[in-house]
């Protein structure tokens, strides 16, 4: 897929709000920046908010999203439910938020040149937001869609992190991360060798025979079989305990074009106060996992 294709899938998605459509055409055609990423109605999870919360448009190198605030828009306060399970939710704890305003305070819609004013003043915004984080990180933003899921550049930067969106499309990339070098792998858990640590790829929704699920904005896991059975690794509950194992979490989404990819969640540890033989939770340890100790040498 080029960039034209994934244009025009995003904008696809909104063609039903004629509105929306109008102010997110308008800031793509003007901007015309082909560095700088985008994604339409994306999933978020941004400071402030109790629950994840549905963008209008994003644009993540940036780290700012934007809302068009039509009449019925604001009410789509957006509870989770099995299907926003199942998709990609990009972290945004440290992003902005900007809004553009269809209706007045009177509720009338506002005229054209109105709402192009502001238009004009968000595009000259993430223009100067660009070059300030260009300066910042002393070097250029680039966007190249292969390479957000190239394993090769987390590889080489030397460490993962929650809060920089990590996505692969398979297992066999995510466990390059950890010395993997096989061909593929589809299996939900590897064990990294020589340590005390397993790769899992949960779907954290309720599927054909389990039921996990993210709690507390992706800070705990927890893990039970729909049949109600013990599950299966701890029917020797003590031993297992003694154990201590840590899980390095990539979960299982579809993002907005449709895709399976595996997003990264961090490094789990076993909840074992409150967990028992039927249902186990998992608290996040660590956010970020540096890389080199896992590479042969």
């Amino acid at each position: 897929m080029n960039k034209d294709d994934y244009l025009l899938k995003n904008i696809s998605k909104i063609s039903h709000k004629k509105w929306e459509l109008y102010v997110i055409t308008r800031i793509l055609h003007l901007l015309n920046d082909n560095d700088i990423e985008f994604v339409c109605q994306q999933y978020i999870n941004p400071p402030g908010k109790k629950d994840y919360y549905l963008a209008d448009i994003c644009f993540p190198s940036l780290e700012i999203y934007c809302e068009i605030d039509e009449l019925q828009h604001s009410k789509e306060e957006h509870k989770i439910n099995d299907l926003i399970r199942q998709r990609e939710i990009l972290e945004a704890t440290n992003w902005t938020e900007k809004r553009i305003k269809i209706f007045d305070n009177n509720l009338n819609i506002k005229s054209l040149s109105e709402i192009n004013s502001q238009v004009d003043i968000f595009i000259e915004y993430l223009r100067k937001r660009k070059t300030e984080f260009e300066r910042k990180r002393k070097s250029k933003i680039t966007w190249d869609l292969n390479d957000k899921y190239n394993p090769d550049i987390h590889l080489k930067k030397g460490y993962i992190n929650v809060s920089e969106n990590v996505v692969f499309r398979n297992h066999r990339d995510a466990l390059k991360m950890f010395g993997y070098d096989k061909g593929h792998y589809q299996r939900a858990v590897w064990h990294i060798k020589e340590k005390n640590e397993f790769v899992w790829f949960p779907k954290l929704y309720r599927n054909k025979g389990w039921n996990n699920q993210m709690l507390d904005g992706g800070d705990k896991i927890s893990q039970e079989m729909i049949s109600n059975n013990k599950i299966v690794p701890f029917q020797n509950w003590e031993s297992n305990r003694d154990l201590d194992e840590k899980r390095i979490v990539f979960a299982h989404y579809k993002n907005i074009l449709g895709q399976t990819v595996y997003k990264f969640y961090g490094r789990y540890r076993t909840d074992w106060l409150n967990s028992n033989e039927y249902k186990q939770y998992f608290y996040r340890e660590d956010k970020q996992i540096n890389l080199k100790s896992y590479q042969k040498e």
